[in-house]
């Protein structure tokens, strides 16, 4: 939620209205309403009472300078969303083939016929066809590539004809890799991706602190805490739908926020830090041959060599000479039990083959194996069912971020919740609109909660409060630093309009 239930606080006069840096008009008349009261919350002294006020200001502020950003990241996340479906469209003639027949070729007759389409490029894995109307992908890399992409060769595997070739970045067709970094950086590179993380580091904040105040309201009914209120009018209205949706969108826009933060340049390195310290760093299957060992040349059908490239990996050395071939590799995996939507990686001097499961649909198949290429030996074999549960956790909060795990369903509620934000944006600006001090004047807007809430709070609350803030802070570092500046804006604001109450006075 970007903007909430603070909407509903009326300042009592004037001259509070004065401190306050959200009313451009502030000596206005408040505006005249002929809506009924709305209650205002718990009215017993305790530590709710104690809180909300200063929570109300927090999610005023936030709501008014993050929901732009929020909005933004909204947006673009859902065009990513509606890409995965749009590329089964717009390159069906690559990923599908043109006709199903009883047997396939080789994978390493596929991977030749890939070669001799792309002689410059330097095969570096092999994605068998997942189904039956599926293409193979032949992934090269080729000079004057960006670093992350390749070139991906689609290969019929039936008939070993080329449907096509395109530069990709990882499995993101052109489309989807574009949208992708669009999502993360606006295509601004490095500094780009700084948007998103500060929309992700707030949205937990204003979605939980939205949360906590549309449920500690009181209302008539309880079913108007989850269904919008029908018989409400103007501002209450827009109020009630705001905090509807929200209550609903509440999980969603959390888990989005915690796992759009695991890859994001700051608050990442610290998660990254956290979760090998708690002992939940991702594994990942050893490729090692040992000393000596001669074996692999690389391409599966014994002419060309690679290794799957990741950002901030260096290509290896020239491979060694015996290599069993891709078939057989394949089949020792098999013969292991990794068996669904295989990736392989091209062996190179000192490495094996690695065979990797990709399926990523519930339950999930991920399990991995390493082959010797000199004799088809297992070398070392992970399943999915030993990772971490950290490492699980994260695995399945990624790929649901971004759209893998549930499929269809999965992009569908992704796209969901963008709207859902877009909306929640929408009605908060909308009623600090019309919240604003008086309707005759068009530059007016709508006031916060005076200044000086945290006074009320306890100090056996407050102090705690401030050091979980501090950490937070740390740890989330574009949060921390906004919020310094937002502080710092605040009181600067707040002098001045304190000498202009008093040169009034005067």
């Amino acid at each position: 939620m970007s903007l909430e239930e603070v909407q509903d606080v009326r300042t009592p006069d004037a001259t509070t209205a004065t401190t306050d840096a959200a009313a451009p008009a502030a000596t206005a008349e408040p505006a005249a309403s002929t809506e009924p009261a709305e209650p205002a919350g718990p009215s017993k002294p305790g530590t709710w009472a104690a809180l909300r006020p200063l929570l109300l200001r927090m999610h005023f502020y936030a709501g008014i300078l993050i929901a732009p950003l929020l909005f933004l990241a909204a947006a673009t996340g859902l065009l990513y969303a509606g890409s995965w479906q749009a590329e089964k469209i717009i390159y069906s003639d690559e990923l599908t083939v043109t006709e199903v027949r009883d047997s396939t070729l080789p994978l390493s007759a596929q991977v030749t016929a890939a070669r001799a389409t792309v002689p410059e490029g330097k095969v570096v894995g092999v994605w068998p066809a997942p189904d039956a109307e599926a293409t193979t992908r032949v992934i090269m890399e080729v000079p004057g590539l960006e670093e992350g992409q390749t070139r991906t060769v689609f290969v019929d595997p039936y008939t070993g004809h080329v449907n096509g070739t395109l530069t990709t970045a990882g499995d993101a067709l052109p489309l989807r890799a574009w949208l992708s970094e669009f999502h993360s950086s606006l295509q601004l590179g490095e500094f780009g991706r700084n948007y998103s993380e500060l929309a992700a580091s707030w949205l937990w904040v204003v979605a939980l602190g939205g949360l906590a105040l549309w449920i500690g309201r009181r209302r008539s009914r309880k079913a108007l805490l989850v269904l919008p209120d029908r018989a409400a009018t103007g501002r209450r209205k827009t109020l009630s739908w705001h905090g509807a949706v929200g209550i609903w969108a509440a999980i969603g826009l959390v888990a989005l926020s915690a796992t759009g933060l695991t890859w994001s340049k700051y608050a990442g390195e610290h998660i990254g830090k956290l979760q090998d310290g708690l002992g939940g760093a991702t594994p990942s299957v050893s490729a090692a041959l040992a000393p000596g060992s001669d074996a692999g040349s690389g391409s599966g059908s014994g002419d060309h060599a690679g290794h799957v490239m990741t950002p901030g990996m260096e290509m290896p050395a020239t491979p060694p000479t015996a290599d069993i071939g891709v078939d057989k590799a394949v089949a020792a995996a098999r013969a292991a039990g990794v068996t669904h939507e295989l990736r392989i990686t091209l062996p190179a001097k000192g490495n094996g083959y690695v065979i990797k499961e990709q399926d990523k649909q519930l339950p999930v198949h991920l399990d991995s194996v390493s082959v010797d290429p000199a004799d088809g030996r297992i070398i070392d074999e992970l399943r999915f069912a030993d990772y971490p549960l950290l490492a699980k956790l994260t695995r399945f909060g990624i790929d649901l971020h971004m759209g893998k795990t549930l499929g269809l369903v999965n992009q569908i509620a992704l796209a969901a919740l963008a709207v859902a934000v877009m909306f929640l944006v929408f009605w908060g600006y909308r009623m600090w609109w019309l919240r604003r001090p008086t309707k005759d004047r068009t530059l007016s807007a709508g006031r916060a909660q005076p200044r000086g809430a945290w006074r009320k709070v306890p100090l056996t609350l407050l102090l705690p409060l401030a050091a979980l803030t501090a950490v937070v802070g740390w740890f989330v570092p574009l949060l921390g630093i906004s919020l310094v500046a937002f502080l710092v804006v605040d009181v600067l604001l707040g002098v001045v309009a304190a000498r202009r109450a008093g040169a009034a006075a005067a």
